[in-house]
């Protein structure tokens, strides 16, 4: 390492090919600007392929900043193996929605927030997140029928026209058949539940939105939300906050959940509680 280099701070960079925004260019570019922002990439994972960093090889390599440009699922693999370590993360937008990057620091460019890392002007935080047998949400956690909408979303983003139209199919029928989802504990929104509900934590509580989809205007509605690649702007009402919540099927029955957008699936009535990030954040100062 020359002189120049040991003055610049040292991270471990994680990506994914497969994300949204990494492809070769775009890795490019973020090593472009971080040389010129003053960071120097020692390490890199390209995930899932290669295992994700842990905290004894960071500490190891005497790394104390780990970025990960990536999606919000790899950002969730990442932060959850690097829980309980003693360095900083730095969640950069390399995928299509980048919520997690958003919550952290609202509307800053990549280079704006490189510059600021490399000089340790960001914020440190360990904020709210959402824990559950499942697994955890960092950025956020959608459940019930109307998750099969995420599938269609993810045809769409690989312009896969004939698994589109499948899905699209499928997603209709799933929110017309399948029983919906209700907040049981505490007691929001209506009885007859929702083919969709929304989670999203906050550093003090976990705010409730259902989502609806059953009217032919309410279906295109969701299509149009779609087209923006983002089915989560379908139409939708604020119904309540929480610490923690219980969400159940009116019929008992088993249900979708995609944490940060990895899909699993819970058996019966769930309780999701609002928890502290056990590893340090970077973030924009005073955002929330």
């Amino acid at each position: 390492m020359d002189a120049q280099k040991g003055q610049q701070r040292r991270l471990w960079l994680v990506h994914n090919e497969a994300s949204g925004s990494n492809d070769r260019e775009a890795l490019e570019r973020m090593d472009s600007s971080c040389v010129s922002c003053g960071l120097h990439v020692a390490y890199r994972s390209s995930f899932p392929t290669e295992d994700l960093p842990t905290p004894a090889m960071l500490d190891e390599a005497e790394i104390d900043l780990v970025a990960v440009f990536a999606g919000d699922g790899t950002v969730n693999a990442a932060l959850d193996a690097l829980s309980g370590w003693s360095g900083q993360v730095l969640v950069l937008p390399g995928g299509t929605m980048n919520l997690l990057y958003h919550r952290l620091f609202a509307d800053m460019t990549l280079d704006e927030v490189l510059e600021l890392a490399a000089g340790r002007k960001l914020a440190v935080r360990r904020p709210g997140i959402i824990s559950s047998s499942l697994g955890n949400a960092y950025a956020g956690l959608l459940a019930g029928p109307g998750t099969s909408w995420n599938d269609v979303r993810e045809a769409m983003r690989n312009t896969d026209v004939l698994a589109m139209a499948t899905e699209t199919r499928e997603a209709f029928a799933r929110t017309l058949r399948d029983k919906p989802l209700r907040c049981i504990e505490p007691e929001l929104g209506r009885a007859r539940g929702y083919p969709l509900l929304l989670l999203e934590p906050h550093d003090k509580e976990i705010v409730l939105y259902a989502y609806h989809a059953e009217t032919t205007a309410e279906f295109v509605d969701q299509l149009l939300a779609l087209a923006k690649h983002d089915f989560r702007q379908g139409p939708h009402d604020l119904i309540g906050s929480s610490e923690s919540v219980t969400l159940a099927s009116v019929g008992g029955e088993r249900f979708g959940v995609l944490l940060d957008g990895e899909p699993a699936e819970a058996d019966g009535p769930l309780e999701f509680k609002l928890v502290t990030s056990e590893v340090d954040l970077l973030a924009k100062p005073g955002n929330d």
